[in-house]
C-alpha cells in the first residue's frame, strides 16, 4: 500500500478541526485508511542517516497513511482532506468541468508518427489562473512522484511533465528524434547537453538513474517542443530548465506521454482535479487539443462521469445489512460517489477521480466501509455447506500419491519461463504457439506463461546432474493457453509430465509410466473407449521413437525419447525419455 506523508498541522488546517492522535487514527479507520505511523522529518533522518544528518531538520509532526494502492485520488493532501470532509458530511464532492480556453483557441499538442517506435501516447490539459503557495506547490511535485511511483510504474507506462505555460508558445509538437539531434538545458542545470551527455550524466544521479533503462537502448528518443523550437521535456527522463514551474507561475500546461492510453488519462485526470481547486475558477481545467498522426483530434482531459444503476437489495445482500435504498444512496454520497434513488434502483454516480470503480461489487465495497464494518452484525450463514476440493485438484492429489509411489519424485517449476524455452529450445516456432505473452517480462527468463510442462522439468534434471543416476521426474500443474472463447482470452490447462534420464533413454520405462497413469484412471487399451498410442512426428522427439497418445478418441499427449538437439539446449549429456498427457478429460 502507498504511504502518504502529510503534516499533522497543515492537514488539521485544512480539515477545520483539531483532532487528538486516537481520534484521527479512528477517522482513518472509519474511512477504510490506516494511520500507519507518527512521526518527523528529523526523526525519520535519525532513524535513516544518524544524528549529524539531523542537525537543523524540522520537528514538524507527520502523519504516515496507508491508503489502498488503487486510490489514487488520496495520494496528496488535497485528495485526502477533500474525500474526508465528504465522508464527515461537511462539503459535497465538487464537479470537475473542463472549459474552452479563455483566449478562444485551446493549446494543441500534436504527435507525430516518429513517437509510435518508443512512447506513441500523449494527453495533456491546462490550469489556468493557478494560485501556488509553498505548501500547495510542494504537494503538487509531490503528487507527480507518487503517481510515477505507483500508477505511471515508475514511469514505464506514463511520465508527467508540468509546465509554466506563460514561458512557451504553442502549438506544442511530440516527436521522437536520434539521441544526438536533441540538444537542451535540463532542469536545474547551467548548460545544454545534448540527449546522449544526459544518458551519461544522470547515469551517477541517484534519482534519475532508475529511469533511463526506459529509452536508452531506442534509437530515437521522445521530445516535446514549443513553436519556438524550445524544448519542455525529454519523457520519461527530464524537463527542460526554461519552463520550470515556481511559486510564481500562474498557468500550468500539464502533458502525459504513455505507452498505455488509458493509465495517461487516468494520470492527467488524476493531477487536474487534485489542483483544480486552486484555480480562480475552481474546479475547472482549460481544454487541449491533441492531434494524432492520422489527423485524429481528441479534446483532454475527458473528466468523464459515468452512471451505474444498482439496487438496494444487491448491496444489503452482499453486505449483510438491511437499510432503506435511501440511506444506501447517502452512503455512498459519502464517498464521493453521488447517489440518488429512481423508483426502486438506486443510480450511482461515478467521478473522473474514481479509477478504482471498475465493477459494481466496488460500489458494495464503498458502502461497507461507509456503514462501517464493525457495525456489521456478525451472522451465521443461512445455508449449510461442506467445503470440498475441486474434483480436478482431488484428482491431481491422487495421481501424485501414485507417482511417487511409482518412483518417480515431484518437482514444482515455475509458471513462467522464456520463449526460448517452450519454442526453440524444444524445436517449435513461437509464432505458432497459443503462447501468453508478458507485456513487460523484468528478464528474459519469465516472458511467457508456459505452454508445457517439459522445459521446467528438463532445467531441474540439468540443476540436479550430480546426483546419483537415473534421474526419474514428474510434475502435475497448469500451462497457461491462449482461448479466444474465454472472457479473459486465455484459459489453465492442468497437464502431466514426467521425465527419465540416464544412460540408456528408458522408454519402457515412461511406456510403463503411461500404463500405470492409464491403470489407476480406469482406461483400458483400446482404440474405442480405451487409450491406444500411434508413432507421430514432432521436433522435440527422436524421429521414430515419438509416439502420440489417444483416449476416448481424442489427443491428449506424447511419449517418446527426446532428440539429442534438444537434450544439448538444456546442456544435457545423456538420453532423456519424457511423456506429456493433458488429464482434464478424465474428469
Amino acid at each position: 500500500m502507498p504511504t502518504v506523508s502529510v503534516k499533522r498541522d497543515l492537514l488539521f488546517r485544512a480539515l477545520d478541526k483539531e483532532y487528538t492522535d486516537e481520534e484521527f487514527d479512528e477517522l482513518c479507520f472509519e474511512f477504510g485508511l490506516e494511520l500507519d505511523e507518527i512521526t518527523s522529518e528529523k526523526d525519520i533522518i535519525l532513524r535513516e542517516q544518524g544524528d549529524v544528518k539531523a542537525e537543523g531538520a524540522s520537528d514538524v509532526v507527520l502523519y504516515k497513511i496507508d491508503v489502498p494502492a488503487n486510490r489514487y485520488d488520496l495520494l496528496c493532501l488535497e485528495g485526502l482532506v477533500r474525500g474526508l470532509q465528504v465522508f464527515k458530511e461537511k462539503i459535497d464532492a465538487p464537479h470537475y468541468r473542463r472549459v474552452p480556453a479563455s483566449s478562444g483557441e485551446p493549446q494543441r499538442l500534436i504527435i507525430t508518427e516518429e513517437t509510435v517506435a518508443v512512447r506513441p501516447h500523449a494527453v495533456a490539459a491546462v490550469l489556468r489562473n493557478i494560485t501556488f503557495t509553498p505548501e500547495r506547490y510542494e504537494s503538487f511535485i509531490e503528487l507527480q512522484e507518487k503517481l510515477h511511483q505507483n500508477v505511471c510504474r515508475k514511469r514505464t507506462l506514463v511520465a508527467i511533465g508540468t509546465h509554466d505555460l506563460d514561458t512557451l508558445v504553442g502549438p506544442f509538437t511530440y516527436t521522437a528524434k536520434p539521441p544526438g539531434d536533441i540538444l537542451f538545458r535540463p532542469l536545474n542545470q547551467s548548460r545544454e547537453f545534448t540527449a546522449t551527455e544526459l544518458m551519461s550524466l544522470y547515469k551517477t544521479d541517484s534519482h534519475l538513474r532508475h529511469y533511463l533503462h526506459i529509452i536508452e537502448d531506442e534509437p530515437v528518443f521522445p521530445v516535446i517542443y514549443d513553436s519556438n523550437g524550445v524544448v519542455l521535456s525529454m519523457p520519461p527522463i527530464i524537463n527542460g530548465d526554461h519552463s520550470k514551474i515556481s511559486l510564481n507561475t500562474k498557468n500550468v500546461f500539464i502533458e502525459c506521454t504513455a505507452t498505455d492510453l488509458t493509465k495517461a488519462k487516468i494520470v492527467l485526470d488524476m493531477v487536474v482535479t487534485m489542483f483544480s481547486e486552486y484555480c480562480e475558477e475552481p474546479f475547472t481545467i482549460e481544454e487541449t487539443e491533441v492531434v494524432y498522426p492520422d489527423g485524429r483530434t481528441i479534446l483532454y482531459p475527458e473528466l468523464e462521469y459515468r452512471t451505474e444503476i444498482l439496487s438496494g437489495d444487491f448491496i444489503n445482500t452482499r453486505v449483510g445489512i438491511s437499510e432503506d435504498a435511501e440511506s444506501i444512496a447517502r452512503l455512498l454520497t459519502r464517498m464521493c460517489l453521488r447517489s440518488e434513488v429512481q423508483g426502486d434502483r438506486i443510480h450511482v454516480e461515478i467521478p473522473p477521480t474514481r479509477s478504482d470503480i471498475i465493477h459494481a461489487c466496488d460500489i458494495v465495497e464503498d458502502a461497507a466501509i461507509a456503514y462501517g464494518f464493525n457495525n456489521i452484525v456478525r451472522t451465521t450463514p443461512r445455508t449449510y455447506t461442506i467445503g470440498n476440493q475441486l474434483p480436478m485438484n482431488k484428482l491431481t492429489e491422487l495421481l501424485r500419491m501414485d507417482l511417487a509411489a511409482a518412483g518417480f519424485t515431484e518437482a514444482l517449476t515455475f509458471a513462467l519461463c522464456s520463449q526460448e524455452d517452450i519454442a526453440d529450445k524444444l524445436g517449435h516456432n513461437i509464432a505458432e504457439m497459443k503462447a501468453v505473452h508478458i507485456a513487460n517480462p523484468k528478464t528474459a527468463e519469465f516472458q511467457v506463461a508456459r505452454t508445457t510442462l517439459l522445459p521446467g522439468l528438463l532445467k531441474t534434471v540439468a540443476a540436479n546432474r550430480k546426483m546419483p543416476l537415473p534421474l526419474k521426474l514428474f510434475e502435475i500443474s497448469d500451462v497457461v493457453l491462449k482461448d479466444e472463447t474465454k472472457d479473459v482470452g486465455a484459459r489453465n490447462n492442468r497437464r502431466l509430465c514426467a521425465v527419465y534420464y540416464n544412460k540408456s533413454p528408458g522408454f519402457e520405462v515412461i511406456h510403463g509410466l503411461l500404463d500405470r497413469v492409464m491403470q489407476l484412471l480406469d482406461v483400458k487399451p483400446g482404440k474405442r473407449e480405451g487409450y491406444h498410442i500411434q508413432a507421430a512426428d514432432d521436433a522435440t522427439y527422436f524421429p521414430g521413437r515419438c509416439a502420440e497418445i489417444f483416449a476416448h478418441g481424442m489427443s491428449i499427449g506424447h511419449l517418446g525419447v527426446l532428440h539429442p538437439d534438444i537434450i544439448s539446449r538444456f546442456e544435457l549429456t545423456m538420453p532423456c525419455s519424457a511423456l506429456d498427457v493433458d488429464i482434464e478429460p478424465f474428469l
